[in-house]
């Protein structure tokens, strides 16, 4: 039985579906991925398709339920959320499905699989999970966005190195596991935290995240509309680091290093989108990764 839970009995039609996945957790520093896939949903028509139920997944004394009040007085339980949602935008090469999600506290395989399961489904072309982490870089720069994938032909494509991470991981690492299982391309991004600002809110690094998907995707983020929350936070952390001369210098050489490594950029994100869509378009073109050739989805399972 599938811990997935359909909005409708048929999967709705996308065009060229990519999944992009975020979870708050250890490698979401100042929620600045799950910041970014939200606002990906944010001031444009969305549909909610499915959902996994919190139940298996979670346990409550740590992730507990809250419960309030409606308009009518009546009392509403909300339980853990993951949900998937389909973002469109006019004139945008493909359909988003997104999940800002929380990470489970237990039966992490199960999940990675249900995972995989609505990825096959629904003819995801490939799956993009985002993650930020704290980084020696200053706030008054434009932190760096790295990748990293798994997928041979990405790789070589792209010039996206093969992950060398080795250490405690999170529900991310073990969702990719099952995505290699299955043959489905996906791609890690991780953008870069000024680590000296502990939990503060970056809006900076959030914004570093949209730009780089909407280069790679093709898909418009509405970026320039975090223009404000940048400015208010900059002004926030400018005053804070003002008030001590150590961390002023210590800003500045954080601000020397970044520059001398901007010149050692990546390839920029223009390239790597048509270097993404030139990967697509070799890669299976009668079906997309992960779905059975010449058959239309398949029906969701019953619920019970």
């Amino acid at each position: 039985m599938s811990d997935l839970v359909w909005e409708s009995e048929t999967p709705p039609i996308l065009h060229r579906p990519v999944l992009v996945l975020a979870f708050a957790g250890l490698f979401d520093a100042a929620s600045a991925a799950a910041a970014a896939v939200e606002w990906l949903s944010t001031d444009r028509p969305i549909e909610t398709i499915a959902s996994i139920d919190p139940d298996p997944f979670f346990d409550f004394s740590q992730h507990r339920p809250t419960v309030s009040l409606d308009e009518a007085g009546q009392r509403t339980i909300s339980w853990p959320e993951n949900e998937f949602v389909a973002v469109r935008a006019s004139g945008a090469s493909r359909d988003l499905v997104v999940l800002s999600g929380i990470e489970p506290d237990v039966r992490w395989r199960t999940f990675a699989d249900t995972v995989v399961e609505l990825a096959v489904t629904l003819r995801c072309e490939t799956v993009v999970t985002v993650g930020s982490f704290p980084e020696a870089i200053p706030h008054t720069r434009d932190p760096f966005v790295f990748g990293s994938t798994t997928t041979p032909g990405l790789a070589s494509r792209l010039g996206l190195s093969r992950p060398q991470y080795q250490g405690p991981t999170g529900i991310i690492g073990v969702v990719h596991d099952g995505l290699d299982r299955h043959q489905i391309p996906a791609i890690a991004l991780r953008v870069g935290v000024p680590h000296y600002l502990g939990n503060a809110q970056h809006p900076r690094s959030t914004a570093a995240m949209l730009r780089h998907l909407e280069h790679v995707l093709g898909f418009p983020t509405g970026h320039d509309g975090l223009g404000p929350e940048i400015a208010r936070w900059r002004d926030l952390h400018d005053r804070a680091v003002s008030t001590d001369p150590q961390a002023e210098a210590f800003v500045r050489m954080l601000e020397i290093e970044f520059d001398r490594r901007a010149e050692l950029e990546l390839p920029s994100a223009d390239d790597l989108g048509a270097s993404f869509e030139a990967f697509l378009r070799d890669y299976r073109p009668e079906d997309p990764p992960g779905s059975p050739p010449m058959s239309p989805p398949a029906p969701p399972p019953d619920e019970t």
